[in-house]
């Protein structure tokens, strides 16, 4: 069998939360720190000049959601006066860093309590004002060993975090927002800017299992497999049933060629109250690498209720079923994940394959064939399919396909 598997579908697992109402937003703030913009620059090096009494402040990151009729200027004097109503120009300062984006660093308050009414004031104002939602990311200084200018991004990474509640929410900096930061720049392909991130979180929370399988996994993708496997153990010492660890280990096992072992990890997940998609496709991919084809069915047709648009696992089962001379079942198992992805050679080829076994359609097998070898044009088995099937043509006395 021809089993060619797609790093997007078999890879390391990653979770940002298991509460289904909190989503990533569409675009980060946290970009910005990547783009270094003029404001960024501005703001940071203001901050960097003005001599803050007791060396202690706090920074907002607030974005104003723009609505029908708003303006910049509009939310910019909207800003301004709520700024001017809770805070002095002496003990603060406000930068606008994009179209609905603002930083505000304040200090000389009585303690943090305080300081956190004084945010919470500010957004009631300025969202009374402008009849719209205001997200707020919140660091403060002194903070574990951040410095100043960590803390400006920080209260950024913190307006990311706050996202993904929703558009009227409030977040104050901690390991989580780290998380979600480091997450993105493993989206971005930074994987040791990622890494950072993730350490950085869990010098703030050590115990935290996201963080520690997050570093594990950007191990695991740069090839350092061992150092994966100590964070993934790390993890399963704190929590032994934490569901994406376990998977990750498995996987780990797999590529290190210990299938049997990998069975047993990924059984265990799969024993889970909880259903994953990857766990099932690796464990029926595994279990037919073992021969053990029937076990295997179960697996991947729990993956495809899963993810009915994955034409993997239906490749996968139509492979089974002509491995086990079940043309008929192999043929529909091969039609859906041709639907669902018109370029796989391998379900081209399979599915010409299950129609020559039941001798009906050939000159249709044909053109699946010369399809799939057109894609492939180096497959071995691709070709000897093709050549059957003109075999049986010419045997049949059918005339020959016109262009």
């Amino acid at each position: 069998m021809t089993l060619k598997f797609s790093s997007k579908e078999i890879h390391f697992l990653k979770t940002d939360s298991d509460d289904f109402k909190i989503k990533p937003p569409k675009t980060y703030f946290c970009d910005l720190l990547l783009a270094k913009t003029d404001a960024l620059n501005i703001f940071e090096k203001r901050l960097s000049e003005i001599k803050i009494p007791e060396e202690k402040f706090f920074i907002a990151v607030i974005q104003i959601s723009s609505s029908p009729d708003s303006s910049l200027e509009k939310t910019k004097d909207a800003f301004e006066i709520a700024f001017n109503t809770f805070f002095d120009h002496k003990k603060g300062t406000w930068e606008n860093l994009s179209h609905d984006l603002f930083a505000l660093a304040f200090w000389g308050y009585k303690n943090e309590k305080k300081a956190s009414q004084l945010i919470v004031s500010l957004k009631n104002k300025i969202s009374t004002e402008l009849k719209t939602d205001i997200l707020i990311g919140v660091a403060n200084f002194p903070f574990h060993d951040f410095s100043k200018y960590q803390t400006v991004a920080n209260a950024i990474k913190a307006a990311d975090h706050a996202a993904f509640f929703g558009p009227d929410s409030l977040v104050h900096f901690d390991a989580t927002s780290l998380n979600i930061s480091g997450d993105r720049l493993y989206q971005l392909d930074k994987c040791e800017m990622a890494m950072e991130e993730y350490q950085k979180g869990l010098e703030i929370e050590p115990h935290n299992i996201n963080l520690i399988n997050s570093l594990g996994v950007c191990f695991g993708i740069m090839g350092k497999l061992d150092m994966a496997k100590l964070e993934f153990e790390k993890a399963m010492k704190i929590n032994p049933d934490e569901l994406i660890v376990i998977y990750n280990i498995g996987l780990l096992y797999q590529i290190e060629g210990d299938i049997d072992q990998a069975i047993l990890y990924l059984q265990k997940a799969h024993g889970s109250d909880l259903s994953i998609f990857e766990v099932e496709l690796l464990l029926g991919h595994l279990l037919i690498k073992k021969k053990h084809l029937d076990q295997a069915i179960p697996h991947l047709e729990k993956a495809s209720r899963i993810n009915p648009k994955s034409g993997l696992t239906f490749r996968m089962k139509g492979e089974i079923y002509l491995a086990e001379n079940l043309p008929e079942k192999a043929g529909r198992e091969f039609n859906t994940a041709i639907k669902l992805n018109p370029s796989d050679a391998a379900s081209l080829s399979g599915y010409a394959k299950s129609l020559e076994l039941q001798g009906r359609n050939l000159t249709i097998a044909l053109t699946l064939a010369q399809k799939s070898i057109a894609i492939e044009p180096d497959n071995k088995q691709f070709k000897k399919r093709l050549k059957t099937i003109q075999k049986k043509i010419k045997d049949a006395g059918l005339p020959p396909l016109k262009n």
